[in-house]
């Protein structure tokens, strides 16, 4: 099955278009983090964590929340090493969005995400959120944090 719509990020944005939708995952080793943002792409939130099992599962799960949220492409964490580099967890990234992009049909979209899980804590320490919570939530909050870094981009 070929991949037609994994694209860089300057393709994706002129092929999403305006006022579209868009989520952000952080592909982890146990969980994924979902974050989703608003049709303007001014803010990403964070909406679940999916626990890491068959593929399959995830990819209905990821086309329930396409089709009800009018979800027009999706953004990948990209682990890129701190030198630029790719290591294992990136091209790990790559097979994500490549397995992804072959039960969906909307533009996906890889963003280098180093520090995103640093950032995203970091972020709810500031806003007083207890540790628990903070470490029960990092993934969905660590994609919001690459979703928002993407959005931005966008943006520009």
């Amino acid at each position: 099955m070929k991949t037609h719509n994994i694209f860089s990020i300057e393709q994706f944005k002129t092929n999403i278009g305006t006022n579209s939708r868009i989520i952000g995952i952080d592909p982890g080793k146990k969980n994924i983090g979902i974050a989703i943002c608003d049709e303007n792409q001014k803010v990403a939130t964070p909406l679940k964590i999916i626990k890491k099992g068959k593929f399959e599962n995830l990819a209905k799960e990821v086309n329930t929340i396409i089709n009800e949220n009018s979800i027009k492409g999706i953004i990948v964490g990209n682990p890129i090493n701190m030198d630029g580099s790719s290591g294992k967890s990136s091209q790990s990234a790559l097979d994500f969005s490549i397995n992804l992009s072959k039960n969906i049909t909307i533009p996906v979209a890889m963003w280098d995400e180093r520090l995103s899980s640093e950032g995203a804590f970091k972020i709810t320490k500031k806003l007083d959120i207890n540790v628990s919570s903070r470490v029960r939530n990092l993934d969905k909050n660590a994609a919001a944090f690459i979703l928002q870094g993407a959005i931005d981009f966008l943006s520009n």
